[in-house]
């Protein structure tokens, strides 16, 4: 096993969103005595800026970095400012890579997005298939700018020698999510629209027809597979991390499972009117599970449900 080595420094950029504070919980849950974890917050310095990318990186000396950090959004938003989520990702992820390399950090796992892969493709999508063609119309800013990690992590290795790979999670949902009914991601948005239907007597309203279909995987689950990634994936190339395919789900159904976990009565609406945006994006874990058979994924019905209650108890303090 080539693992990573005692007393590690290990720095997470984007420690405050959604799977940053999934692997904190789940860190600070193991508590291992040879690992510090370090979670930066936006607040903390801004990544787009290379000296306080340097600054940050000085006071910290991290041996490891997970990188989340990144500006992030719903299809809305995308289709709003295509350009600035390419402009700020490609010089956030820049910026990180670079203080990485000038810090001698042993290693980096970066977090990608299904987004990157190409929209006119076969099916399942797996990870040799990013650069086969351009990425949905819709967010490509964002999936260019996540490309180019896995080209940089190439570049770095090849050049310098460095231990810089990526993770690529299918739909991520949880607590500590963004659950913004405008600008955020469809899972959030459908619980915070399930929350208003229940509190505030809004009628349940989804955008589009439902038929879309996603993989969703749980942030405590992504969590636990981003620090494995870290420890024991010593390839450089991409690792798709995901459920399987069997168990992807149409919008609607995930409508249905919202409405069972705030027990709602009325009907579920959809809005025609509005995108749809990419139908499907299937995804293959054949990789994961060579490496992890037995994986245990939590089923979606429990992680909304559980999403769904951490909303109702943070609701005043929660992103949205």
């Amino acid at each position: 096993m080539n693992g990573i080595s005692k007393h590690k420094v290990i720095l997470v950029t984007g420690g405050s969103g959604l799977v940053g504070q999934a692997i904190k919980k789940v860190s600070e849950e193991e508590n291992r005595s040879d690992e510090k974890w370090i979670f930066l917050a936006s607040k903390d310095a801004d990544l787009r800026d290379l000296e306080e990318t340097r600054a940050i990186f000085k006071e910290y000396k991290p041996t490891h970095v997970v990188h989340l950090a990144a500006m992030v959004g719903g299809l809305y938003k995308h289709l709003k400012v295509n350009c600035d989520f390419l402009i700020f990702n490609v010089r956030i992820n820049d910026n990180v890579l670079q203080c990485c390399k000038e810090m001698g950090v042993k290693k980096v796992v970066s977090c990608l997005s299904t987004c990157i892969f190409p929209d006119d493709t076969t099916y399942p999508i797996n990870e040799t298939m990013i650069h086969d063609g351009p990425p949905h119309d819709s967010n490509f800013g964002y999936s260019y700018a996540k490309r180019m990690i896995v080209v940089m992590n190439r570049a770095y290795n090849m050049q310098y020698g460095c231990r810089f790979t990526s993770v690529i999670p299918t739909n991520i949902y949880g607590p500590n999510d963004n659950f913004s009914v405008e600008d955020g991601h469809v899972m959030p948005g459908l619980i915070h629209k399930g929350y208003l239907a229940k509190h505030k007597n809004i009628p349940f309203t989804v955008c589009g027809t439902g038929t879309p279909r996603r993989q969703f995987i749980y942030s405590i689950d992504l969590a636990k597979l981003i620090m494995w990634t870290l420890r024991e994936y010593d390839e450089i190339d991409p690792i798709i991390l995901s459920v399987d395919k069997e168990d992807e789900v149409s919008v609607q159904e995930v409508a249905e499972m919202v409405k069972e976990a705030f027990d709602l009565k009325d009907e579920v609406q959809y809005d025609s009117s509005k995108s749809d945006g990419q139908i499907k994006k299937t995804a293959s874990n054949s990789k994961l599970r060579k490496y992890l058979p037995d994986y245990k994924f939590t089923p979606l019905r429990q992680g909304i449900k559980e999403t769904a209650e951490w909303l109702e108890a943070h609701y005043e303090t929660a992103r949205k």
